[in-house]
């Protein structure tokens, strides 16, 4: 029997008399979240002793097939892991059963207490401890884009954007920014804003994005890299939640519309040291930050090939790498630039901060995470200094260079030996096994699109 205190999920139980049931919850190597349903009386020995799931949890690819080629299936006998609660993630999901529901994320360890190596939380937390031992703590913020989409598919069974709840008009229009259309939808996102409140899911700004049923939602920064994470884990299955009880259906598929915005996951990171001091921002408030930021923006230009079957994981993922959408093609760095792969934002010294905009909004959160610290401490490492920063229009002054092939981004993976040693040679064989599998899957199907261009004309 663990040693851990029982007072938070007492203190739970007593609180939500009405709880019948709880998920225990793990995010595995996509993003995709799970795990197992417990009723209420079960709730103290799960969090006491854990639960068990198998290993090959994390060789499922994203149809939840198990990917034998990572060596975590049948080659183990498809054994077992402990899975242990994640202290303050026990919380109600207020769309579920009126209510009567919670849940709590879990992370997997080998029976000897130690991390498992195939987790990607765990791999996040090994990058983390990185971090500290050189006196630095990172503090993130992400913003989450996303579509809301018609439950009733089109005449040619393809998605389209819902119809207004207020106006019963449907959506044609891109309209960023636009006030009118948050309040079109503005019971909907205050369902949402009630449910994280729930969860203690610090919630920041909610924004229309520049696509008919897209919607941004930003997360506050916070100096608990992990947290951060699980955060954006547990937003991302209340958005689809709630969504659902309003009719929708909520994608953070990377690019839903060949001819629309994608979805993407930017990232906010800064760094304190021991004494709580930003050391990213200049004691002349130079808007490009210090040293320290510079050679941190260099590591991420640096490994920001190679990161890219990272950043984007999976077949539709790379559709969203097209000109013109604000996507960022090649690895550049500027202040206030959105046309950028780095951004520094302006505003306050003290808040100074480096911007990632290259993953999408399907990559798993640990997995982004791990792979900037991984770039940054390089950066840090080799004493890095970035290419000039650019003014103006990035897309006219560099020819698209990162690759828009799944292949190719698995094979730069495969071969940079500084993510292999920061992220782990043996996680990386199953991140690396799993996608080449996946994209095996996908290059047997015939898609629709095929037939149109070529059944008769070649």
């Amino acid at each position: 029997m663990s040693s851990r205190s029982t007072d938070e999920v007492n203190n739970f139980l007593e609180q939500h008399p009405d709880i019948s049931s709880i998920d225990l919850l793990i995010s595995d190597l996509n993003g995709v979240v799970r795990g197992k349903r417990i009723p209420r009386d079960n709730l103290v020995k799960a969090w006491l002793d854990g639960i068990f799931l198998p290993a090959s949890l994390f060789a499922l690819d994203t149809l939840g097939n198990t990917v034998e080629e990572t060596g975590i299936g049948l080659d183990i006998g498809d054994g077992d892991r402990v899975c242990r609660a994640i202290p303050g993630t026990l919380m109600p999901t207020p769309w579920l059963r009126n209510g009567k529901h919670a849940q709590l994320l879990m992370s997997m360890e080998e029976n000897d207490g130690s991390p498992f190596f195939a987790d990607p939380r765990q791999v996040l937390s090994r990058m983390l401890k990185r971090m500290g031992r050189r006196g630095l703590t990172p503090v993130v913020a992400l913003e989450l884009e996303f579509y809301l989409v018609d439950r009733q598919r089109n005449d040619l069974g393809m998605i389209q954007p819902p119809c207004s709840p207020s106006s019963g008009e449907r959506a044609t229009q891109s309209q960023l920014y636009s006030i009118s259309e948050l309040d079109e939808y503005a019971e909907f996102l205050e369902d949402i804003q009630q449910a994280a409140k729930v969860q203690n899911l610090p919630l920041d700004t909610t924004l229309k994005e520049c696509a008919p049923g897209q919607f941004e939602i930003n997360l506050i920064h916070c100096d608990d890299v992990l947290v951060a994470c699980d955060s954006a884990v547990l937003l991302k299955r209340l958005i689809k939640g709630v969504a659902l009880t309003h009719g929708f259906e909520a994608t953070f598929m990377a690019k839903p519309y060949g001819n629309e915005a994608g979805n993407g996951t930017h990232v906010h990171i800064s760094m304190v040291d021991e004494s709580g001091h930003n050391v990213f921002a200049a004691d002349d408030g130079h808007e490009l930050g210090t040293q320290t930021l510079k050679q941190a923006a260099a590591g991420l230009l640096a490994l920001m090939p190679a990161s890219m079957a990272l950043f984007a994981p999976n077949l539709n993922s790379y559709r969203r790498f097209q000109p013109g959408l604000y996507v960022p093609m090649t690895p550049t760095w500027g202040h206030d630039n959105r046309s950028v792969a780095i951004r520094i934002p302006s505003g306050p010294n003290e808040a100074r901060r480096i911007e990632h905009r290259v993953a999408g909004a399907d990559v798993n959160p640990y997995l982004l995470l791990a792979t900037l610290l991984a770039a940054i401490d390089h950066g840090l490492s080799q004493e890095l200094t970035p290419d000039k920063a650019i003014t103006g229009n990035a897309y006219d002054q560099h020819a698209p260079s990162l690759t828009n092939s799944w292949s190719q981004a698995l094979d730069l993976l495969e071969e940079s030996q500084s993510l292999t040693e920061a992220l782990g040679k043996d996680f990386l064989h199953v991140f690396i096994a799993n996608r080449r599998a996946e994209r095996d899957l996908a290059m047997r199907k015939v898609s629709q699109l095929e037939y149109d261009w070529y059944l008769r004309h070649v």
